[in-house]
């Protein structure tokens, strides 16, 4: 009964031994820089990298672009004063009669007629 209890446990250790050497190949291979998860890291690193200094230019070109929309708008403000101005001056000049009388429309006698240049059909 030893004998087989010795087979047995021998065989048992065999298996473990195997089933370790299986599972080692396989998590080398999971870990691979190239192919495997390492390698799907490392190129979200290298992405979330090249995202993070995108980032960090569209935030300092809509800073500029912020500020410069400022002088812009202070210059619209400072140029519609001026009109209202301008407009409120105008108040005070006195309204001249038009000199001359306006054009009156120009009627034709004959309607034109032109060919349709595809088929020769007057319209």
């Amino acid at each position: 009964m030893d004998l087989i209890a010795d087979i047995l446990l021998a065989a048992g250790a065999l298996g473990a031994g195997f089933y370790c050497f299986i599972l080692s190949r396989r998590l080398t291979r999971f870990t691979d820089l190239e192919n495997g998860v390492g390698g799907a890291v490392a190129v979200l690193s290298a992405q979330v990298d090249d995202l993070t200094r995108t980032l960090a230019q569209a935030r300092k070109a809509a800073g500029e672009s912020g500020t410069r929309l400022e002088v812009l708008t202070d210059r619209a403000e400072d140029v519609a004063k001026r009109l209202e101005l301008l407009v409120a001056s105008m108040h005070d000049v006195p309204a001249t009669p038009a000199q001359t009388a306006p054009a009156e429309p120009v009627e034709r006698a004959e309607p034109i007629f032109v060919r349709h240049p595809r088929n020769g059909a007057l319209r």
